[in-house]
């Protein structure tokens, strides 16, 4: 299964985007023998557009047509809190049914179209709080690494 990160916004050269690069790396090692693949990021620019409405709008369409066919999660402070375990076994399931691709999105500033979460498989939170999109971008991919790391038996993860 193919998995890629949307995100609105680009991160600058720096240690976010060196630990976000290290974390997906990892990730990538780690999830290839479980056929998890890609782990990629697809940057995009904020919209400017006059209305947050409009902007998320045209947001979710580039992010629509950044991201391969396949499942949707949108990363929003509104979504479900699950534990890491819950996570790597939602992969793990998304993964033995088949399933081709999942895209994650993380929104811009004014956050993710209403809409696109509507239509999300999945719409998960780190916190109730906003976090930049560099921090949820640096979590994500951290995630991302520690599922691998779950689903494989690697001792990475020590979590209950």
């Amino acid at each position: 299964m193919r998995i890629a990160i949307a995100a609105v916004g680009r991160m600058k050269n720096g240690p976010e985007r060196e630990l976000v690069a290290r974390y997906l790396e990892r990730a990538s090692g780690t999830g290839k023998p479980l056929a998890l693949t890609g782990f990629d990021v697809f940057e995009m620019s904020e919209s400017r557009a006059g209305s947050a409405a409009s902007r998320k709008a045209e947001e979710a369409k580039a992010i629509r047509a950044a991201l391969p066919d396949g499942l949707l999660v949108t990363l929003d402070e509104r979504g479900k809190s699950i534990t890491s375990d819950a996570f790597a076994t939602q992969l793990g399931r998304w993964r033995d049914d088949g399933r081709a691709a999942i895209g994650f999105v993380i929104g811009g500033a004014d956050g993710i179209d209403p809409d696109l979460v509507r239509q999300a498989d999945l719409s998960i939170s780190f916190s109730p709080m906003v976090w930049p999109h560099q921090l949820v971008r640096i979590m994500l991919a951290e995630q991302l690494y520690r599922a691998t790391t779950i689903l494989s038996g690697h001792p990475y993860h020590r979590g209950d």
